[in-house]
């Protein structure tokens, strides 16, 4: 174990092929879900299921699927590791890099990051066990060695969030659209600052949900903590956000671990593992294995039994985020929630009352996606 982190990091680096999702796609014991999860299409007269919002959710879906495939490969499209247009190259190349002291620099590559879509914004060291040992290539089906080019020491990690009202009708297509619109805008976003960061000369490789671990790299670029479900928590959005990076050689000031209370609130909520359509999520206490060989064990954490989650996502043949959905820091912005995010993280003492009062106030609980679609007044 590596003791100069803040937070555990394996012993060793994951194969993406064993990630669920990829898995699906060789794995025999798995094809009927795939099947299903992929191929299937039945659409249902219940509102969220309906042919209207499957076509929603595949249109919010359509950049990622038509021009990124960061859940496919890497290297590719909007997440390409390298190049920019001719017509525009000479920019970059002329006069060589644009040299400025990281901590002026720093600021300005937030600024351009949150310019081009992303709601939060971190910058972390890399750890190279965050890295795929392998990639399982999806559209290729081949499965090979996977390593980022040297050098690339910084991470700018970038959150985008997905909508509020959308993700409370998961799990429903509905929902699925505001996943992925999330995953449409990751790749927007990570391919502009890319380029932003090509054309002041210097190397950067944008990625989705390939190439490397995406929620310790987030920890590391002070953006939140993991959490019971397996997901980043975050203090402005809870867990209601996508996660993409920007690998880069780029002389940049690191951001530091930030904990807010997470680790502790998780201990007495329970909520998501309570209303996990599949009962994927951990009830008990941290452990440091986890169920099946899709889990990236070692380290002492609450583990998500996959294979179970994507069972179900399989059976619902979409996505679930239920999770997200029924989470307490799942909440907009306002003074109110704004407070009780200060009493999580200064008194624990007052977490089972907030887990309560969550409850009494109704929040979590899934709306019809026929609400979502209610004519604007």
């Amino acid at each position: 174990m590596d003791n100069s982190w803040p937070f555990p990091v394996p012993n060793e680096r994951f194969d993406q092929r064993n990630e669920m999702f990829k898995r699906a796609a060789w794995d025999e014991t798995f094809h009927d879900q795939g099947v299903r999860f992929y191929q299937e299409v039945v659409f249902k007269g219940t509102s969220g299921y309906r042919k209207l919002d499957y076509a929603f959710r595949n249109a919010a879906w359509n950049l990622e699927w038509s021009a990124a495939l960061g859940n496919s490969r890497s290297n590719y499209g909007l997440y390409a590791w390298e190049g920019l247009p001719e017509k525009v190259k000479k920019c970059a190349e002329t006069e060589g890099p644009v040299r400025m002291p990281p901590e002026e620099m720093t600021p300005l590559i937030k600024k351009a990051a949150r310019f081009y879509g992303a709601d939060l914004v971190g910058i972390g060291r890399v750890h190279p066990n965050w890295i795929y040992s392998h990639e399982f290539n999806l559209v290729t089906r081949e499965h090979y060695p996977l390593e980022l080019p040297e050098g690339l020491q910084h991470a700018v990690v970038l959150a985008v969030a997905m909508d509020y009202e959308g993700m409370k009708t998961a799990p429903t297509a509905v929902a699925g659209a505001a996943t992925g619109l999330g995953y449409s805008r990751m790749a927007f976003a990570a391919n502009l600052l890319a380029a932003f960061i090509r054309f002041l000369g210097w190397r950067a490789v944008p990625a989705g949900n390939d190439t490397a671990l995406s929620v310790p790299l987030a920890m590391a670029a002070g953006l939140g903590e993991s959490s019971r479900m397996g997901l980043l928590i975050t203090e402005t959005f809870g867990p209601r956000v996508r996660l993409c990076k920007v690998f880069t050689d780029l002389p940049l000031l690191n951001d530091a671990y930030r904990p807010f209370g997470v680790t502790e609130f998780c201990r007495s909520c329970k909520k998501c593992a309570v209303h996990c359509p599949s009962q994927a999520i951990a009830h008990g206490e941290m452990t440091t294995q986890g169920p099946n060989f899709s889990n990236q064990s070692g380290i002492l954490k609450w583990y998500v039994d996959a294979e179970r989650c994507f069972s179900f996502w399989a059976q619902n043949r979409m996505d679930c985020t239920v999770c997200i959905r029924i989470c307490p820091f799942n909440k907009p912005q306002g003074l109110l929630h704004d407070a009780v995010r200060g009493v999580i993280r200064r008194f624990p003492r007052f977490h089972p009352l907030i887990v309560k009062a969550d409850d009494w106030l109704g929040y979590g609980k899934k709306t019809g996606a026929e609400m979502f679609w209610r004519p604007e007044s």
